[in-house]
């Protein structure tokens, strides 16, 4: 082990409660799909339809996207504790508003909100993870991170869908309990773990940020999860169209997608500390365009299974490596770096359903080979091969 490696480890890992940011990684994605399976039931609460409401996700995350793009730089000046627990608070509130909304438009309010907030939560616990392991191990902590967001992911249409058969405001209130408990144990405020970067003014951390390597993190994070928000959707679309799947068979093949990450992901973290972020990258981007892009052969709904569990495993692997990439790319203003590679991540999944729907209505195969593309555009980005990041002098700026 390094010296600096154990120096970080040692001023920073004690004070870090790293069960909270695992946590927190949860309430996120959990959070953000909760209300899919459950979108009739909204709409007949509130007296509109089921699109409406679907639109909802779309508010939630262009606005979490928008704030990523700054949300870790500001998070570097009012510092990490402060944010995310005003973050949390904030979402708890956020999360309330959607269960108690009369209309659609409070209800869309309730999720920009939760959006927004989000985008001071996720980034700002990675960094943290950053700060308080070991660099060796930074694989494996972001790993056990990606298994609880791929939990969140692959739990929220369960719980989602038993708390509407009562009464879909229940799962709203349990999330914003979860989310004020989190707020009493934010990450501790620390120094960035490179000599020097503690002296920077807020404009040269803004500039530490036009780097190439966080520029390759951020291309590879649109690309990458693009493909895996397109192949979740075409994947549900294929089971109804191709073998008469219901809402409830429809939710459980996508919700294999979560479960593969979950089991898989601390491994996959480990990989990475062992091989390197180029090497782990490369082969779950082309592992996601390759499932991505054989999903639409599938002759049998257990085929279609198999497809999904490759497909989430390759995207929790995929997600692993453009966040180790993204925080080590800036040592100056790690938070920032890794908020600003998010923003672009929730962009591409955004756009997905733009072009992925579309093509999959010509055709299941033209579907999933657009829906491929971008994977195989992230395998790209990671090509040549990776430059050490800079650590900043005392008084200097990152290149």
């Amino acid at each position: 082990r390094s010296v600096g490696a154990c120096g970080a480890a040692v001023a920073h890992g004690p004070r870090t409660r790293l069960w909270a940011l695992n946590l927190g990684g949860f309430l996120g994605p959990f959070g953000g799909q909760v209300v899919v399976p459950m979108l009739p039931e909204v709409a007949g609460a509130l007296g509109t339809t089921v699109p409406a409401v679907a639109w909802s996700w779309s508010a939630y995350t262009f606005a979490m996207a928008a704030l990523l793009l700054v949300s870790g730089t500001i998070s570097a000046r009012w510092g990490r504790a402060r944010t995310v627990r005003t973050a949390f608070l904030v979402y708890a509130v956020a999360t309330l508003l959607c269960g108690i909304a009369p209309t659609i438009g409070w209800f869309y309010a309730g999720r920009v909100l939760q959006g927004a907030s989000n985008a001071f939560t996720t980034p700002i616990l990675v960094a943290a993870l950053y700060a308080a392991v070991p660099r060796e191990r930074l694989g494996g902590a972001l790993g056990r991170f990606g298994s609880l967001q791929a939990a969140g992911m692959a739990f929220a249409p369960l719980l989602g869908g038993i708390a509407a058969v009562v009464d879909y405001r229940l799962a709203f209130v349990a999330i914003a309990i979860a989310s004020l408990l989190l707020a009493l144990v934010p990450p501790a405020d620390a120094p960035p773990p490179e000599p020097g970067a503690a002296h920077l003014s807020q404009a040269e951390r803004w500039r530490s940020l036009l780097n190439g390597r966080l520029a390759r993190a951020c291309g590879a994070a649109f690309a990458f999860n693009f493909s895996a928000a397109g192949v979740i959707l075409l994947i549900a679309l294929l089971g109804g169209d191709r073998f008469g799947l219901g809402p409830s068979g429809r939710g459980v093949v996508v919700a294999a997608l979560g479960v593969a990450g979950l089991l898989t992901a601390p491994q996959l973290g480990h990989l990475v500390d062992r091989f390197g972020v180029r090497r782990v990258g490369l082969v779950a981007f082309v592992l996601l365009a390759s499932v991505t892009l054989v999903t639409g052969l599938a002759e049998t709904v257990w085929g279609l299974v198999v497809a999904a569990l490759l497909a989430g495993a390759a995207t929790t692997g995929s997600r692993i490596v453009v966040n180790n990439l993204a925080v080590t790319s800036t040592p100056a203003n790690p938070d920032g770096a890794t908020s600003m590679s998010m923003s672009w991540m929730f962009l591409g999944s955004a756009v997905a359903p733009l072009l992925c729907i579309p093509a999959y209505g010509a055709g299941a195969m033209i579907g999933f080979a657009v829906t491929a593309i971008g994977a195989a555009l992230a395998a790209v980005f990671l090509l040549p091969r990776l430059t050490a990041p800079a650590v900043p002098e005392a008084a200097g700026v990152v290149d």
